[in-house]
């Protein structure tokens, strides 16, 4: 679906937040309120809020060496980081765990691994615990819960904290799903995309476990068994994963969004496992469900993906860091996550005259997944061009120029256009693409009832299923893609074709970026080349363990 995105305002109605004495502030925590928002109470006193606590990274330099003895298996990689952060963090976790039970605070969790403790307790605990004003807002569609400025932190704590998340009860992403407009066209069933993008033939995904993150909705066994019935295909094994209290729930418009990641994902790779994660759509949610797909010991997934984001500009400087971090991680263990750019083309439904990119596609441990429309001819594609609709009113593909991540190492050696804002340079998205548009889009049945779809969140889950059938016959898994990938296109290995059609300007508008040759800012470096990416990836041998840029 398509959301339009107001500029933040500090305006509100609350009262004021004063610095606390042997506090600091932790700058950045603050998630402004709506410039229409009002305080409209206290929260009650029996809500139990829960927030997340990620422990500031220490120099992990020998730690990360140090995986190379386990090979290049995210699962043995998982285990070996996991106790080598137990030691490092149990200090800092320790007393952080002090610090919320001193104050009434209930110790839900308490994860090294994943640098994360999790605590709760009512408004006034937490407001004495992290110097902040609780209180609920309205701001036209519903009350939420927030706070007033930074959180704050005493002396002794504040350089070990990275992030306290959660606390503002705000949605913090939203699908990047998007339904035609107009009538329903006729659509492929999502295993029908594969040959037309030339995946490998006799490999299913046997032995892999792709982790979709949902931040709401749900998906039925008969839904499945229906969508994979159609494709002619037995439904794969598919697990319900719980975090932060988050369920598989029907009932909700993201149902669609659950059934197209499943059922693309599991339609190109039908052998493999998937693992479903729900969890509430917070910044906490959302950086947990992550975090707990990459250190899942249990499900061990070896893709994720993504087809949830926000424009940057919506996100706190500590959730944009300790989210960061979790997708470094994922990038350190050898586990590729995909992510959708968004539907909104360059502006990414922001109306502030600029133009934005979604994350979390623009972090750099990311691969940004960005939209195409196909025309097919018999078996083949005969034409295809960067998904923009806007024209007819419908979407586009997200992509653009990062406000707040340089050029990484990985796309130095690839012209990236100026930012159209103030000609900045920075990390370009997406990195890939694949059909987005929903009048090329994919049969999904939701609900009981077939329908067409379409938005980059099909493009995530594809490439996922595609790395499911690479990493079933490779020595060395695929892992983070833009490493490898961008240095063999630039030598001229036809790993991608290069969309060169198109733009993703809003109709009526300058802001924006035009297709081109090798990388831009619509579809990146291209849709795949199936089977020339199984025949280069699956060559590679271990030569130690994969790393992120």
């Amino acid at each position: 679906m398509t959301e339009t995105h107001h500029p933040a305002s500090t305006h509100h109605a609350a009262a004021t937040h004063a610095r606390r004495p042997g506090f600091r502030t932790l700058g950045g925590s603050a998630r402004q309120l709506p410039a229409n928002s009002r305080h409209v109470g206290a929260v009650p006193d029996d809500h139990f809020i829960e927030t997340s606590i990620y422990v500031r990274r220490r120099d992990e330099t020998a730690l990360v060496a140090s995986l190379d003895q386990a090979g290049s298996d995210p699962a043995a990689r998982r285990v070996k980081l996991g106790a080598g952060r137990a030691t490092l963090y149990a200090n800092d976790l320790r007393e952080l765990s002090d610090y919320a039970s001193l104050h009434g605070l209930t110790v839900i969790q308490v994860d090294p691994a994943r640098r994360l403790i999790r605590v709760g307790g009512n408004a006034a605990a937490i407001d004495a615990a992290f110097g902040t004003a609780m209180g609920m807002y309205d701001a036209g569609s519903g009350q939420f819960r927030g706070h007033v400025g930074d959180i704050q932190l005493p002396d002794h704590l504040h350089g070990l904290v990275e992030s306290v998340l959660g606390l503002d009860s705000r949605a913090i992403a939203h699908t990047r799903i998007v339904r035609p407009h107009k009538a329903q066209p006729a659509g492929l069933e999502p295993n029908k995309i594969g040959p037309l993008y030339q995946f490998p033939t006799g490999v299913d995904g046997t032995g892999v476990t792709i982790a979709l993150i949902e931040l709401g909705g749900g998906f039925t066994a008969a839904d499945n068994t229906a969508a994979f019935g159609a494709m002619g295909l037995a439904v794969p094994s598919i697990t319900a994963v719980s975090v932060d209290g988050g369920t598989n729930m029907t009932g909700t418009d993201a149902d669609g969004e659950v059934a197209l990641d499943i059922q693309v994902s599991g339609g190109l790779a039908p052998g493999a496992r998937i693992a479903v994660y729900f969890t509430p759509n917070t910044d906490a949610g959302f950086s947990d469900a992550i975090s707990q797909a990459v250190h899942d010991t249990t499900n061990t997934p070896s893709v994720i993906s993504i087809s949830w984001g926000g424009p940057e500009n919506s996100w706190t400087s500590t959730s944009v860091t300790t989210m960061n971090g979790v997708l470094q991680d994922a990038a350190t263990l050898g586990i590729s996550v995909y992510v959708a750019s968004g539907d909104s083309f360059a502006t990414d439904g922001v109306d502030d005259g600029k133009a934005h990119v979604d994350f979390p596609a623009s972090s750099p441990f990311a691969i940004g997944c960005g939209g195409t429309h196909i025309t097919v001819s018999g078996t083949k594609i005969s034409h295809e061009v960067v998904w923009n609709d806007g024209a007819a009113g419908g979407g586009g593909t997200g992509g653009g120029i990062s406000d707040l991540f340089d050029i990484p190492a990985f796309q130095s050696g690839v012209t990236l256009p100026p930012s159209v804002n103030a000609g900045r340079k920075g990390r370009g998205v997406p990195d890939v693409a694949g059909d987005a548009a929903p009048g090329s889009g994919y049969i999904v049945v939701v609900g009981g009832q077939k329908e067409v779809v379409g938005g980059t969140s099909g493009v995530a889950p594809l490439w996922a299923g595609l790395t499911a059938l690479i990493n079933q016959k490779a020595s060395v898994p695929v892992g983070f893609l833009p490493d490898y990938l961008y240095p063999q296109v630039e030598a001229g290995q036809a790993l991608t074709v290069e969309i060169t059609t198109g733009d993703n300007k809003p109709e009526g508008s300058a802001l924006g970026y035009a297709a081109g040759p090798t990388w831009n800012a619509c579809t990146g470096l291209g849709r795949p080349n199936g089977q020339a990416l199984f025949t280069a990836l699956t060559a590679r041998t271990a030569s130690g363990g994969p790393t992120a840029s």
